[in-house]
């Protein structure tokens, strides 16, 4: 079962399919590995700052197994005499997701509306402070399905030279 694009279930069916992957796969290795590069340098070098929480709260985002739930906050906070706004719970780009709501929440629980907490701040990107002072695993796991994606289509070009 195949369409234009030269995919089918067993794979692609054409050279181009098959390169078209093997350019995902790298776009997945890359940028997973270039977040969690940056994720892992901001928390080395975070600097604490007093943030001010506005919003706490749980996003639900479609997954390809249904539904993932998504902790939020959006805090204020002042680095070397400029005021920021930022969202980002974690350092990641890639922010990982929960299962469950209460998991999802658990994470948020120590923030409440109008509280001052610390936040951190890379002095290298003061625009987009974190709340959580540690790296996540989920830009890894986007290298590592970028790589699925990588030995697929390396071995269907292969196949198909």
């Amino acid at each position: 079962m195949s369409d234009d694009s030269g995919f089918s279930i067993g794979g692609p069916e054409s050279l181009r399919g098959a390169l078209l992957m093997l350019l995902v796969g790298f776009a997945l290795v890359g940028y997973g590995g270039y977040d969690h590069v940056q994720q892992s340098e901001a928390v080395e070098n975070a600097v604490e700052v007093n943030a001010t929480v506005h919003e706490v709260g749980v996003e639900t985002v479609s997954a390809r197994r249904g539904v993932d739930h998504e902790p939020t906050a959006r805090f204020s906070y002042e680095y070397e005499g400029t005021t920021y706004e930022s969202s980002s719970v974690f350092p990641a780009e890639i922010s990982p997701t929960y299962d469950t709501e209460s998991a999802a929440r658990s994470v948020v629980a120590g923030y409440e509306e109008g509280e001052t907490v610390t936040a951190y701040v890379s002095p290298d990107r003061p625009d987009d402070a974190f709340l959580q002072n540690r790296t996540t695993n989920t830009p890894l796991f986007a290298a590592g399905f970028g790589l699925f994606f990588v030995l697929g289509g390396g071995w269907f070009t292969l196949k198909h030279l």
